[in-house]
């Protein structure tokens, strides 16, 4: 019997190679929204999308953002996305590449955005995943925290705060964390 199955799984590959072209992936339904919402895309000048492993793998993606405006200005932070097969009914998990002091981006990347964890709908898409990760740079929010003296600096003194976020994507210390340069 499976021998059988065998020779009827290499007779069907042989069909598929018989005008000389490798078989043709399917997509998934996942990769199929994922390419259409990517097409659609309305990136402002200050954001960016690359597929660092080629366009085949639409699954897994980077995204530069350049605040124009805000503490982070002037700020290149460069966030990945992992798009799960199941897309749209799971949020892409997405990762800050770049260390930033920032109340709702921990020290390891993690990002606090409602819209990829329990605000998650299958109508939202990645346009408003980026447009999210925009807003947080233009709208850091100190009641809903991953980093939370970060936090308490921007609550308590804003402008310690900008004092230190400078600090920060300069290059240098904020308290005993080391920044690397993210300013152009």
């Amino acid at each position: 019997m499976i021998n059988l199955i065998r020779v009827k799984e290499k007779q069907r590959a042989t069909a598929e190679n018989a005008n000389g072209q490798p078989p043709v992936k399917k997509q998934t339904a996942g990769e199929l929204r994922l390419h259409k919402d990517i097409t659609e895309l309305n990136l402002s000048k200050s954001c960016n999308i690359s597929f660092p492993n080629g366009k085949d793998d639409l699954m897994n993606f980077e995204v530069t953002i350049r605040p124009d405006e805000g503490y982070y200005l002037g700020g290149t932070f460069v966030f990945t996305f992992q798009v799960p097969s199941v897309y749209p009914y799971e949020p892409p998990k997405v990762k800050c590449k770049t260390k930033v002091y920032h109340p709702n981006i921990d020290l390891e990347g993690n990002v606090c955005l409602n819209i990829l964890r329990e605000d998650w709908k299958p109508v939202l898409n990645i346009n408003t995943v980026i447009y999210g990760l925009f807003h947080l740079f233009t709208q850091p929010n100190y009641e809903d925290p991953l980093n939370h003296d970060a936090a308490a600096v921007l609550r308590d003194s804003p402008k310690m705060f900008e004092s230190n976020v400078r600090r920060a994507m300069a290059g240098g210390y904020v308290g005993q964390t080391y920044f690397t340069r993210c300013i152009s």
